[in-house]
């Protein structure tokens, strides 16, 4: 017993000798489930993570709960969109107290800079509906996009824990390669390296730069795997979306948009911009309507009976649905759906 004792005290030691802010975690909160997950992903066992919106909400309209704020109060890193998504979120800091989280502090982090926003308005006019003044806010659903935002998740761990610096890039550097290869094959990322390939895909070139270039007399074409060749069938698709969430991967995997079931951002179809939209489906030959799973199912299945269309209703987030516990999870989800939905409408 005395040799057990003897042999814990050097243990012991250590553990008082190390202060009790090298032993504590990173307290992160993050807005969405998605930031949450990509946090953890990069933070590992060194942070805390906790969403404000849950899985299956829609961001736009969140009602803090009171406790909510005390979860912000200590935390040491607030993650957030960085656009005028999450407008009921300075609310929320005023409440909290904690001055590290306001915008522009050390403990902020916004996932959308260095990003390329899509649909600036010309002007804030409300009556155009819920306009985003710095463009559409919904980057989640491009994975180019989330690349960026694990970067700027990194630089804000580094910022409040630098001793941990090399640990953070460590994981970001494995989640990048990871990323890289899901979007487009281990095979290809080795013949042509991942850099090339996102400016290829950012540009919206990568597909006709693969169909036009061989590799020992084949296509290069053939090499690409991941989920760009998996959304090769859905590349020059129409669609309608229920509400402007869907721009970005719509971009990067060749969908066409033609509308949208609301008339304005944030504004309830009417039965008469319904009809409308039935309309443009018809002419259009639209068979596929895609909607973030918080919307109202009841309008979009009666316009998909009135036109012999499939609905893909999908999470917006991480965890929305079974099955989506992560990013790689949610995407190959909102392929499989559509693909499926694709192959039923033919």
């Amino acid at each position: 017993m005395k040799r057990h004792i003897e042999a814990l005290v050097p243990a012991l030691l250590l553990l008082f000798l190390v202060s009790p802010s090298a032993l504590a975690r990173v307290k992160v909160v993050a807005t969405t489930t998605t930031y949450a997950s990509l946090a953890e992903e990069i933070g590992g066992d060194k942070v805390e993570v906790f969403s404000i919106a849950a899985a299956d909400q829609d961001v736009h309209f969140v009602r803090p709960k009171p406790s909510f704020a005390p979860k912000l109060a200590q935390a040491g890193l607030l993650i957030t969109t960085g656009m005028d998504l999450e407008l009921w979120l300075p609310s929320l800091i005023d409440k909290a107290g904690n001055a590290k989280v306001r915008e522009g502090q050390v403990g902020y982090v916004a996932v959308a800079d260095g990003i390329e926003k899509l649909e600036i308005p010309a002007t804030a006019d409300r009556s155009s509906g819920g306009v985003h003044i710095y463009g559409n806010p919904h980057l989640v659903t491009d994975p180019l996009n989330v690349r960026k935002m694990a970067e700027n998740i990194t630089i804000g761990l580094v910022k409040v824990d630098p001793e941990s610096r090399t640990y953070y890039e460590g994981r970001l550097k494995a989640f990048r390669a990871r990323l890289d290869e899901a979007l487009f094959g281990a095979a290809l990322v080795k013949a042509m390296g991942a850099s090339t390939l996102l400016r290829l895909a950012e540009s919206g070139n990568l597909v006709s730069f693969l169909e036009g270039r061989k590799i020992k007399g084949r296509p290069m074409s053939e090499l690409l795997g991941g989920w760009m060749k998996k959304a090769l069938p859905l590349r020059g698709c129409k669609i309608v979306t229920y509400h402007k969430n869907w721009v970005y991967f719509a971009r990067t995997f060749g969908l066409e948009i033609v509308g949208e079931v609301e008339p304005k951002p944030a504004i309830p179809p009417s039965p008469k911009h319904v009809e409308e939209v039935i309309n443009l489906m018809r002419s259009l030959d639209v068979r596929v309507v895609l909607a973030a799973s918080y919307f109202d199912e009841s309008k979009i299945n009666r316009i998909c009976t009135a036109v012999d269309a499939r609905a893909v209703i999908a999470p917006l987030y991480v965890g929305g649905t079974p099955g989506t516990g992560d990013y790689f999870l949610l995407v190959d989800h909102w392929l499989d759906g559509l693909l499926d939905a694709y192959g039923e409408a033919k």
